[in-house]
């Protein structure tokens, strides 16, 4: 106990994993945490100050099934193992405890395990600091460095106040680890509480910037970083810093990691979270990978296929020409469906190298990682052959097929040869090296698998050389092996006394051993132990060769994946009908037939009627004006928000490099994408769900600009009638005026279209329905034009409220509507000045003066407290009516 709390008293923030044994134990609060995060038994062992000392345990040989579930709990584990063989504790005395010590912490940025990964998600330590010291509103910036220590890839970035939210977003790290000095900003802290990783402070010194191109180039063994590329000093320390905690969890193996690449700010679509979250990008809002629209376009059938396609997924490109070389592949394997089905067969049979690699480097690896890469070489060089027998191909193919041609195939043959078909999963099983690899370990097996048939024949050699043929070769406890003949026989072998050494003499018989016999003996006695130490010398030249060739390794398993994504997208367009946008630098937006990717499949599941295709049309004057804005109105279930959502997923699609669903589609170049659609609230934060909505609003009309895509669904519906149509109206006058950006914008309040008349780039369409004796038919087509009614009560109907309660509004809003074309809020628009032509207040005048007094009066005698909204409403327009009034009097 006294060695396990100074071990413990070292890793405070962790639990301990103690090795006793065959199992891991865990004592005092540890084990009552793990206790019930892992429902298993909470036992005691000893005492300790007097006091029980509570204990749990797991088996080892499943440790990996706990370490999974306390890490998705957000727990860290320090997995402290023994150091020294038992025997040699023994050494210095009976009761020396065998030395143990941590040999790695566990934490969900620094998994490398098969079975605690995700295969089809990348495993990202993101590591976050800040150039100067302020609040987050503050001009500022940030650097940040993620690695994925499973895969190698180390990639670094700056990043600003307005963008980090959207930057952490797309990187979708598993765990942060950030200064605690960087958590006294109630902001940033705020903010990265609110992120599903787990957040990991660490001292300040870990980002030292003065120190951190020195640590990157001793770990990579470089005099200078300038050959990896130009980074900044905040870059720098990022990079710094992750390095660091690596180096720190994994207590000295050192993880074989990229050269650190960096990733410019302007080179993706700015996607924030909210706009990811309410476009289900990845994870459905709760949080599931099925219904997301990675899960209805993965067509991959490789792990790092599967990853890279989230990567791309996650940051749409804006560069046109890196868009153009992608889809340029997917048109390769879209047209050759003989080589893409082909390719995709060898794919298949490509285990994910760069896991495997990785853990084979961090000596955590086994026999079945080195079966995996000698499957994935052989992969490797078939697809390599076959693209080059293929002749002129894309760029992004050429590229990937040169990455296969350097792979090592040698050491894929010599894995193959040494290893058996089905090799067990740790080195220290044995039994992984095949028949024929190594003589000496082949005979070792026969020993000790064979030992009486080499006894049995050595007995016949002995037998038939000195013909006795009563001779016999026997083992007890005490001799072990010996040679036995009856006592009448025994001369022939007294005879030689330098090769039968006489044992012992019984009544009738005598027993002899030889050289020969005693070094048999011998070697079946150790052929195991020798005959496994011989495989795990085997293993480690084996280990010891991957890791030496691991560049040329990991550049292949990245070409495979590139091409596993290419065919992938291929067989998606192939079976859902995809096309191949246009991608350019204009304002366009231009989109035919468009449809919802995610919705189409569901449908078509579910036997429904078929997904109803819908035109879209955003762009100026050939692409080359400002971005239009498009005011949709219409029922509530008849497809408003399915439509503003799918248009914006085919401007992602199309920015990765996918061909899209649709009939036809030319889109100019989206550089943010903002998205505010449906209902949420945060409790937490004391945010209603208008505040929510109001918050989301603010970010999109403060930040929007020309080449942006808005996607805005009911602004204003959380709040009072009037407010909220003043919002609504107010932010489409900024959309228009101010940001002049792309948008589609869905309301119910049909006054809005009314604006069109005014707004140059202001459209109206509407989702057409049919009343049929009663009921609305939701057409699902969006049309130009304007909606003048919501059918609000029929969907009421159709969910199911009481027969009174719907005949009750129906009387209720035949009286509204009889009002409201007495007077219309409509009538309001002809007298209010557009948003960018709000005047100044101009300086008073006597006659203004006068026109005041006359209408502050009127003003006093309105009592707001006793007045219906209705009756507030004629209060304004009676008192407007005296303002013109006033006007056309003086």
């Amino acid at each position: 106990m006294a060695q396990y709390m100074e071990i413990k008293a070292a890793n405070p923030d962790s639990l301990l994993f103690y090795r006793m044994g065959d199992f891991y134990e865990l004592f005092f609060k540890d084990a009552e945490i793990a206790a019930q995060a892992l429902a298993i038994t909470l036992t005691k062992r000893g005492k300790h100050l007097g006091e029980d000392i509570p204990m749990c345990g797991v088996p080892v040989h499943s440790a990996d099934d706990y370490l999974q579930k306390l890490i998705s709990l957000g727990h860290r584990v320090a997995v402290c193992e023994q150091t020294e063989d038992p025997a040699e504790a023994k050494k210095r005395g009976s009761k020396s405890v065998v030395r143990r010590d941590v040999i790695r912490l566990v934490t969900p940025g620094t998994l490398t395990e098969e079975r605690l990964l995700d295969a089809s998600r990348s495993n990202y330590l993101l590591a976050l600091t800040r150039a100067r010291s302020g609040s987050l509103d503050e001009t500022q910036s940030f650097g940040l460095a993620w690695i994925d220590i499973s895969t190698g890839a180390f990639r670094v970035a700056e990043s600003d106040a307005e963008t980090l939210s959207a930057d952490i977003a797309r990187i979708d790290p598993r765990e942060i680890v950030v200064s605690d000095n960087l958590l006294d900003d109630a902001e940033l802290r705020r903010l990265l509480n609110d992120l599903p990783a787990s957040l990991s402070p660490v001292p300040r010194a870990l980002f030292d910037g003065a120190t951190a191109a020195d640590r990157l180039s001793h770990y990579f063994g470089v005099r200078t970083l300038d050959g990896f590329g130009s980074f900044s000093r905040i870059e720098l320390s990022a990079a710094g810093g992750a390095l660091s905690y690596v180096e720190k969890t994994q207590i000295g193996n050192r993880p074989p990691l990229d050269p650190p690449s960096r990733e410019a700010g302007d080179g993706r679509m700015l996607i924030d979270p909210a706009t990811r979250a309410n476009l289900e990008l990845m994870r459905t809002l709760s949080g599931e990978r099925g219904g997301s629209l990675l899960a209805a376009i993965d067509r991959t059938v490789t792990g790092a296929g599967s990853r890279l396609l989230a990567a791309r997924l996650a940051g749409p490109l804006l560069d046109i020409d890196a868009i153009h070389r992608r889809q340029d592949a997917v048109e390769l394997f879209h047209s050759e469906t003989m080589l893409r089905e082909r390719l995709r067969e060898y794919l298949k049979a490509a285990p994910d190298m760069a896991r495997a690699l990785s853990r084979l480097a961090l000596d955590r690896g086994g026999p079945r990682d080195l079966l995996a890469l000698a499957e994935g070489l052989s992969s490797a060089q078939a697809i390599a052959n076959l693209l080059a027998r293929h002749g002129a191909l894309p760029a992004e193919v050429d590229a990937a097929r040169e990455s296969l041609a350097e792979t090592p195939y040698d050491l894929g043959q010599e894995l193959s040869h040494a290893l058996t078909d089905e090799p067990p999963l740790l080195k220290r099983d044995g039994g992984f090296v095949a028949e024929g690899y190594s003589a000496d370990l082949d005979d070792l097996r026969r020993l000790r698998d064979d030992s009486r048939k080499v006894i049995a024949r050595m007995q016949a050699d002995l037998s038939q050389e000195l013909a006795l043929r009563s001779l016999k070769i026997k083992h007890n406890n005490v001799l072990g092996w010996f040679i036995e003949v009856p006592t009448m026989q025994a001369e022939k072998l007294s005879a030689d006394p330098a090769r039968f050494i006489h044992r012992q003499t019984m009544a009738g018989a005598m027993r002899f051993t030889t050289t020969e016999l005693a070094d048999l003996e011998s070697k079946i006695a150790s052929a195991g132990e020798r005959a496994l130490a011989l495989e795990l010398e085997v293993f480690a030249k084996l280990q010891g060769q991957v890791i030496a060739a691991g560049d040329l390794i990991k550049k292949g398993a990245d070409a495979l994946s590139i091409l596993d994504v290419a065919t992938a997208l291929a067989v998606l367009a192939e079976a859902e009908n995809y096309v191949r946008p246009r991608v350019d630098g204009s304002l366009a937006f231009d989109i035919k037939g468009g449809r919802h990717p995610v919705v189409e499949q569901a449908l078509r599941r579910q036997g429904g009627d078929p997904f109803v295709a819908n035109d879209v049309d955003l762009g100026g004057e050939g692409g080359d004006g400002d971005g239009r804005i498009w005011l949709i109105t219409g029922p509530n279930m008849a497809g408003k928000s399915t439509y503003l959502r799918q248009n914006a997923l085919i401007a992602i699609l199309a920015q990765m490099g996918a061909f899209v669903p649709a009939r036809d589609a030319h889109i100019g170049v989206v550089d943010r994408l903002f998205s505010r659609v449906g209902a949420a609230e945060d409790l937490a934060r004391g945010r209603s769900t208008f505040m929510v909505e109001m918050v989301e609003t603010a970010a999109i009309l403060n930040q929007a600009g020309p080449r942006s895509l808005v996607i805005l669904d009911e602004i204003g519906r959380g709040t009072a009638t009037f407010d909220g149509l003043s919002i609504a109206w107010a932010a489409i006058e900024h959309l228009h005026e101010i940001n002049r950006s792309r948008a589609l914008f869905a309301t119910h309040y049909h006054e809005l279209t009314a604006l069109s008349a005014r707004l140059e780039r202001l459209s109206n369409a509407t989702v057409r329905v049919k009343e049929w004796e009663g009921d609305v038919i939701f057409l699902h087509e969006i049309a130009p034009g304007a909606a003048d009614r919501s059918y609000g009560i029929q969907v009421a109907r159709l969910a199911g409220l009481p027969a009174s309660v719907v005949e009750r509004a129906r009387a209720v809003l035949d009286q509204l509507e009889e009002q409201d074309r007495q007077k219309p809020v409509e009538t309001l628009i002809d007298d209010l000045p557009l948003f960018a032509a709000v005047p100044q207040k101009p300086a008073a005048s006597a006659t203004t003066a006068e026109a005041s007094d006359e209408l502050g009066e009127a003003l006093d005698a309105v009592d707001p407290d006793d007045m219906t909204p209705r009756e507030a409403l004629d209060a304004l327009y009676e008192l407007k009516r005296k303002r013109l009034g006033l006007k056309k009097g003086n």
